[in-house]
C-alpha cells in the first residue's frame, strides 16, 4: 500500500520553463547521489534498486548528451514528473520505512527547489496543447515520437536528437489531469494508452508510480460512460472488478442503463474535440500552425520584395537592415539579424528574475487565461543598457517615438512546454481596454524581436491574412495595428503557435498612437 497520494505545495513563483527544467536536472542529480550513499549503507528493497538504475541511465545517456535533448517536451515532462511524484512515492511508500529518515530529510532539504503540483499539470497540458494543434497521435508520443496520420500513413513531424517513451504512469497522469477538468476526449486516449501499458508489465505497481491498472481502467470505464458508449465502460468495469475486488455499483449502473439504452461503440476514432468557445478560427489557427511557416504562396505578388533598408535614417546609411515585406495587408515585414546574440542573452538575463505567468486583458483589468501559456516581464529602458539600444534601433527603422510613454515598456516573454497565445489583437477592441490606462491612445504599432530559435513550433500565424512566419533567431517582425484613420486593422488577427520543441523567447515593443503625430500622419482619405 502506498503512503503517498495527491501530495500538493503552494505554486513556485517567478521562476520560467528554462529555470524550471535547469533546477530539476541540478535537483535530480543531487538526489541521484543522495540515493546512491543511502544504496552504499543499508539494504535497499528491489523497488530502491530499480529505481535507482532507471533515473542512473537516464542522466548517462540522456541528461549528459545533447543541449537538444532537453527541448523535447517529452523529456521535459517526464523529468518534472519524476520530481514531482515519483520521487515522493517511493520516499513515502511501503519500502522506504527501513531508510525512512535518511530518504526524507534528503527530499525536505531539496523540496523548495522541486516543481510543484502546479509545474506538473501545466506540463500534461502542454502535451495535449500539442498533440490538438499539430494533429499528433498519442500512441506515437508515447513512444517518443512526433507523427500525424496523413492520407492514412503516418508522417514524422519533428524527430528528435533522443527519443523518450511514456510510461503507463506517465499516461494515466495526462489522462487524470483531462479526467479531473471533465475533458474525457482527452482522457480516452491517454487512459487507453495508460491501460495498454500496464497490461503490458503485468499490472505491477513500482514504488515511484502514482496510478496502477485498476485505477486507469477506472478512469479509463468513467470516461467512455461520459462519452456515452456504456457497452465498453461496463466491459471495463466488469474487467476492474474481475482484477481486484470491488464494489459492483458502476456494474450494476451500467447495465441498467444498457437496459433501456441501445448499445453503441464509440472507442477512440469516433470521440470529438470540445468545442472552443474562445477560438472561433481554430481549424484556420492550426492548419497555419502546421505549416511552421513554409507553406508556399498561393500567388507570387510582385509588389512583395526584399532590400537593404535605411529609412532614410543617417544612422542605418553605414549598416543597413535586411528587411523582407512579406505582406502588404496588412503590412508586416521581417527585419533580419536585428539584434546581436550578445543582446538577446542581456534582455533575457535582466528580465529572467522578474519573470510570471502572463496576463491578458478582462475588461478594465487583466488576469491570466489559459489561451496564453507563457511568463512575461517588463524592462525600463534604465534595466539595462541593451535595453536603451534596442529602442534607438526601433524607432530608427519605423521613425516612430517610443519613448514611454508613447512606446510601453519592452516586454520580454518566454514560452516553455506547448506555451502559446492564441488568436488575439494588440489593440485594444474596447474602451475600458487597459491599453489605454497610459492615456496615449491605441496601439497603432507592434514590433516583436525573436530572443531565440526553436526546433519546431512556435510560428507567428496571421489568421485573417492566412499566412505565418516562422521563428528567426535574431530577427524582428513589425506590423500596423491601425489604419490611419485609427481603426483597428481586422486583418492583424495573430496567433502565438504553441512550441512543439524548443524554448521560445521574444520581446515585444508596443508603439502608440499619440507622441507618432509627425511621424505617422493621417491621410486626407477617411477610409484609410
Amino acid at each position: 500500500m502506498k503512503l503517498y497520494k495527491n501530495y500538493m505545495s503552494p505554486p513556485k513563483q517567478n521562476m520560467s520553463p528554462d529555470d524550471i527544467i535547469g533546477s530539476c536536472l541540478i535537483t535530480s542529480l543531487r538526489y541521484l547521489t543522495s540515493l546512491s550513499k543511502l544504496m552504499g549503507i543499508t539494504q535497499c528493497k528491489f523497488g530502491f534498486r530499480v529505481f535507482y538504475a532507471k533515473v542512473s541511465d537516464l542522466h548517462t545517456e540522456l541528461y549528459k548528451g545533447p543541449a537538444t535533448a532537453m527541448a523535447n517536451p517529452l523529456v521535459a515532462f517526464t523529468l518534472i514528473k519524476r520530481l514531482h511524484s515519483e520521487w515522493l512515492n517511493v520516499v513515502y511508500s511501503n519500502e522506504a520505512l527501513e531508510n525512512t529518515q535518511v530518504l526524507r530529510s534528503s527530499y525536505e532539504e531539496e523540496e523548495a527547489d522541486l516543481p510543484k503540483l502546479e509545474d506538473l499539470q501545466g506540463a500534461a497540458k502542454g502535451l495535449m496543447r500539442l498533440q490538438d494543434v499539430y494533429a499528433l497521435q498519442v500512441a506515437s508520443l508515447v513512444r517518443g515520437c512526433f507523427q500525424r496520420v496523413t492520407k492514412g500513413k503516418p508522417i514524422d513531424i519533428y524527430l528528435p536528437a533522443v527519443s523518450v517513451p511514456l510510461s503507463g504512469d506517465d499516461c494515466f497522469l495526462v489522462g487524470k489531469v483531462a479526467y479531473e477538468q471533465e475533458d474525457y476526449y482527452h482522457s480516452v486516449q491517454w487512459l487507453e494508452e495508460s491501460v495498454r501499458l500496464f497490461r503490458g508489465t503485468g499490472g505491477e505497481w513500482s514504488p515511484e508510480n502514482e496510478g496502477t491498472l485498476e485505477d486507469a481502467l477506472d478512469h479509463l470505464a468513467f470516461s467512455h460512460f461520459k462519452t456515452g458508449n456504456i457497452s465498453y465502460a461496463l466491459t471495463l468495469s466488469q474487467d476492474l472488478h474481475c482484477n481486484k475486488k470491488m464494489k459492483k455499483h458502476n456494474v450494476e449502473k451500467y447495465e441498467k442503463l444498457l437496459g433501456t439504452s441501445p448499445p453503441i461503440s464509440i472507442r477512440g476514432n469516433g470521440l470529438r474535440r470540445p468545442t472552443s468557445n474562445n477560438l472561433r478560427t481554430r481549424d484556420t489557427y492550426e492548419r497555419l500552425c502546421q505549416t511552421q511557416g513554409s507553406q508556399p504562396m498561393l500567388f507570387e505578388n510582385p509588389r512583395l520584395f526584399c532590400d537593404y533598408f535605411t529609412n532614410g535614417n543617417p544612422g542605418l546609411l553605414l549598416l543597413p537592415v535586411r528587411r523582407e515585406v512579406l505582406s502588404l495587408r496588412p503590412y508586416v515585414v521581417l527585419y533580419h539579424s536585428f539584434i546581436t546574440d550578445t543582446e538577446a542573452e542581456d534582455i533575457k538575463r535582466t528580465a529572467q528574475p522578474g519573470l510570471k505567468r502572463s496576463v491578458v486583458a478582462a475588461g478594465e483589468k487583466q488576469a491570466t487565461a489559459e489561451y496564453r501559456i507563457s511568463k512575461s516581464a517588463w524592462l525600463k529602458g534604465s534595466a539595462h543598457p541593451t535595453v536603451g539600444k534596442l529602442d534607438q534601433r526601433i524607432s530608427m527603422l519605423t521613425g516612430l517615438n517610443v519613448k514611454h510613454p508613447y512606446g510601453e515598456y519592452l516586454q520580454v516573454v518566454n514560452y516553455g512546454i506547448g506555451g502559446h497565445y492564441e488568436p488575439h489583437f494588440d489593440h485594444a477592441t474596447s474602451p475600458s481596454s487597459p491599453v489605454f490606462k497610459l492615456k496615449t491612445g491605441n496601439r497603432v504599432a507592434t514590433f516583436m524581436i525573436y530572443l531565440s530559435s526553436v526546433e519546431a513550433g512556435g510560428c507567428t500565424a496571421f489568421i485573417y491574412a492566412n499566412f505565418s512566419v516562422p521563428v528567426v533567431e535574431k530577427a524582428a517582425i513589425f506590423w500596423w495595428n491601425l489604419h490611419r484613420n485609427g481603426q483597428g486593422d481586422a486583418d492583424t488577427l495573430h496567433a502565438g503557435c504553441p512550441v512543439l520543441i524548443g524554448d521560445k523567447w521574444v520581446a515585444n515593443k508596443w508603439i502608440h498612437e499619440h507622441g507618432q503625430e509627425f511621424h505617422h500622419r493621417c491621410s486626407l482619405n477617411p477610409e484609410e
